[in-house]
């Protein structure tokens, strides 16, 4: 089963390819999509391309968010919902099944611990996924994570 997690966004968007085979799972690739200060249909016409690329290249079987939590700053939240409001539309037209966790999920299914600190999220990325080196930036770290997450909760 190939996976796709992503980290939404507006200015940043994380994603990572994983393939799970058994238990075992096995990084792809990962990237960042980036958006310049443009206006936002301009923007969100950019990430459609971007992340419509992402699909047809890796063809994953599934994809999976983190649930978006946000308190102070309203503006934020509704620029990434539109984002994420394009990808789900994407994946949509491909009937691509889609998968949303909430952070302490995440942190759970990778850690173990569902309030684990991000360095321990990133670490545990690391090892189950047999990279050398810790994942940067932390937008594409989360996507791992997310992708981690959804690989060990699924079946396939």
């Amino acid at each position: 089963m190939i996976v796709l997690g992503v980290d939404p966004g507006i200015e940043r968007i994380g994603w990572a390819v994983i393939e799970k085979v058994g238990s075992k799972l096995t990084p792809i690739r990962f990237g960042l999509i980036k958006t310049p200060r443009i206006p936002t249909p301009a923007r969100l016409l950019l990430i459609r391309q971007e992340f419509t690329a992402v699909l047809h290249e890796f063809k994953p079987d599934e994809f999976a968010t983190e649930q978006q939590v946000f308190a102070a700053n309203k503006t934020t939240a509704l620029d990434v919902a539109k984002a994420l409001g394009v990808m789900l539309a994407v994946s949509a037209e491909l009937d691509l099944p889609w998968a949303e966790y909430s952070p302490p999920e995440v942190k759970k299914a990778v850690t173990g611990v569902g309030q684990a600190e991000k360095h321990q999220v990133q670490f545990m990325v690391q090892k189950i996924l047999g990279l050398t080196e810790p994942v940067k930036p932390d937008d594409v770290a989360d996507a791992l994570a997310i992708a981690v997450c959804h690989a060990l909760k699924t079946r396939g």
